[in-house]
């Protein structure tokens, strides 16, 4: 029997009793948790790649990243050749920002974990909205922000190289509402390591409100933080919640197997 308990208050729910992944009945409800949810964990599932693939499926089109639909999160090179760009994720931030239809949802399996640090942190960034004052709400709704890879990249190297930066300009930005109106009536921000400048404003200005912005939604009541446990499922809405990794020692065997669903609502 499926049971469930909150994370905390804002978010998260683990979820406990799970006899078959792929049963239409659990798959409805745990799509159902995580919507109003934003976070799912399922501890000690051990998944093979096979057997995580087969239940992303279930939850919707699993996106190939560079070719390949599982991902190695680790910042050992030689399993990942992407490693370094991983010391990005160290901030907080949505994936996918950059592109017209974020994706939907990301599932983590965990293979090995760190022995100090490494865990995950996941703020609500439905709540963190929903709790603003009326009138912060009334003149955040109006506003509109500019992500790019550079400004993200600028945080983990902020005197880049020529070559650098001629990188990340390969990569186009995207104007979005600073609030998504989702079509399920909901609002939640878009921000984080990848807000590079609110369209309009003074640049100084528009640089501490978006500070101020993720420092107001990565605030511990928004927020939950996972200690990663050997075979650890969690699995998080990719368009409503902020996260990060917690730093960690890059020669750490800390190994997590990521797939990723095709996101089906564009931002607004």
């Amino acid at each position: 029997m499926i049971e469930t308990k909150a994370l905390s208050p804002s978010l998260g729910v683990e979820v406990t009793g799970v006899e078959d992944l792929l049963d239409p009945t659990v798959i409805a409800r745990l799509t159902e948790a995580l919507k109003w949810r934003g976070v799912l964990l399922i501890r000690g599932l051990h998944l093979d790649d096979a057997a995580q693939l087969a239940f992303s499926r279930r939850l919707g089109e699993v996106v190939a990243l560079g070719g390949n639909e599982i991902f190695t999160v680790t910042l050992d090179p030689s399993k990942n050749p992407a490693a370094e760009y991983l010391k990005g994720t160290f901030h907080w931030h949505i994936d996918g920002t950059t592109d017209p239809v974020p994706v939907k949802a990301t599932m983590l399996t965990a293979r090995h974990v760190a022995m100090t640090g490494g865990g995950t942190q996941f703020a609500s960034l439905y709540a963190a909205y929903d709790n603003l004052p009326e009138q912060d709400r009334k003149r955040y709704d109006e506003l509109r922000v500019v992500h790019s890879l550079g400004a993200s990249q600028r945080l983990v190297y902020p005197d880049p190289s020529p070559e650098q930066l001629a990188q990340w300009e390969q990569f186009p930005g995207q104007e979005t509402s600073l609030v998504w109106r989702r079509r399920d009536g909901r609002r939640s921000f878009v921000i984080g390591a990848t807000a590079d400048h609110i369209v309009g404003m003074d640049p100084a200005e528009s640089r501490a409100l978006l500070d101020e912005l993720v420092e107001w939604c990565g605030q511990e009541r928004f927020r939950y933080t996972h200690e990663w446990q050997v075979g650890d499922l969690v699995i998080w809405d990719n368009t409503g919640m902020l996260h990060r990794a917690l730093p960690y020692d890059p020669s750490s065997e800390r190994s997590l197997q990521r797939t990723t669903m095709r996101g089906d609502e564009a931002f607004r």
